[in-house]
């Protein structure tokens, strides 16, 4: 799907939802219909957007007509505001552009984060650490909203995995990139002879649906309970307040065991859950789409390198768009704006490269 169809299935989804909504049977159904309200409300600005679009280039075309005719007034006249309107219309264009990077799912609200260890036992449980505070401390700075959904300790204080819930404007498309392979070079805190270790951990960012966007029934999973372990106070190993998920269909498993209360980590992992099947599904129609331009920093492939913190030469480096920054310190410290915008304008200057204006 190249621009122009996402952003006329975007303007398609729109109309619909307007239409649902004004139905008797879901403004009897309070969930339903927020769920509508909140998904109407995301797409308003692109679909908008374009739909002012549709009508530039309507007068455009209309302009055109009059500038062939044969009174040389009404001719001058359509060529002056052709010069205008094709200009506004460009600005717009790249307007559109810009609100279309990350695909169907650009203007989302919510995603889920997920950090794993990987190679490098417990220095890279310290790494994902280090990652998400972080990406925390980047989502303070953006007065986004974020919340642990699950979350694996290790014994010196690092994580073996965290799950968190980010939530705030622009916070899918900003973040997206963020997906595969993260890798450090540093001295750990437990080398005693100050050689420099390299260790990795891995990131996935998935869009979080909206509910209706997945339907989960209580037949397509199963639900196991057990005894929460690692820190967390009295309730540890007391009840069985942990949540395991299992999606029979694509065997993915989810579970949660960082709230005390069982049906609290049971809302929790229906949301990862659901986050991984839309992912697992979105992934599934990427592949079917062969003629689609595959985007080179978008794949989200946890198995790529995506990029290196060189903590002795206070450096990190973008393996995908060849960006290297002096600045490590800023970066961890929650400044990861200069690595996510370079990010999206290398991405937007590949889809100026793949479309032209109509």
């Amino acid at each position: 799907m190249n621009v122009r169809e996402d952003l006329e299935s975007k303007l398609q989804r729109f109309e619909e939802l307007e239409s649902l909504m004004g139905q008797a049977d879901v403004m009897a159904d309070s969930t339903r219909m927020a769920a509508y309200a909140r998904e109407h409300g995301s797409l308003a600005r692109t679909a908008n957007k374009f739909r002012n679009y549709k009508k530039m280039s309507d007068d455009i075309r209309d302009l055109i007509e009059m500038s062939e005719s044969n009174d040389p007034e009404e001719r001058q006249m359509a060529e002056d505001e052709l010069v205008t309107l094709r200009a506004e219309r460009e600005a717009l264009w790249d307007d559109l552009l810009e609100m279309t990077i990350g695909g169907e799912d650009a203007n989302r609200t919510r995603c889920v984060m997920e950090i794993r260890a990987g190679t490098g036992g417990e220095e890279a449980a310290l790494f994902a650490r280090d990652l998400y505070e972080m990406y925390k401390r980047h989502a303070e700075a953006k007065r986004w909203k974020t919340e642990v959904m699950d979350m694996s300790a290790s014994e010196r204080g690092g994580f073996k995995e965290v799950v968190l819930g980010i939530e705030g404007e622009s916070v899918y498309r900003e973040l997206q990139f963020e997906s595969g392979g993260h890798r450090v070079q540093r001295v750990p805190e437990t080398e005693t002879q100050g050689r420099v270790h390299t260790s990795a951990a891995t990131v996935a960012v998935m869009a979080e649906p909206e509910d209706v966007e997945v339907e989960l029934k209580k037949d397509d999973y199963r639900v196991d309970k057990f005894g929460a372990s690692g820190p967390g106070g009295q309730h540890v190993n007391k009840t069985d307040s942990a949540i395991r998920l299992t999606h029979f269909e694509t065997n993915i498993v989810v579970q949660c065991q960082d709230e005390k209360s069982q049906s609290k980590n049971l809302a929790k992992a229906l949301r990862v859950l659901k986050s991984r099947i839309y992912d697992h599904r979105r992934q599934q129609e990427n592949q079917k789409r062969a003629d689609a331009r595959k985007s080179l920093i978008g794949s989200g492939d946890r198995s790529q390198r995506i990029r290196t913190y060189n903590y002795p030469q206070n450096r990190i480096t973008d393996h995908r768009i060849n960006l290297t920054l002096y600045k490590l310190d800023q970066v961890v410290a929650g400044d990861l704006t200069p690595v996510t915008d370079a990010l999206l304008e290398y991405e937007r200057d590949q889809l100026r490269g793949d479309t032209e204006v109509a």
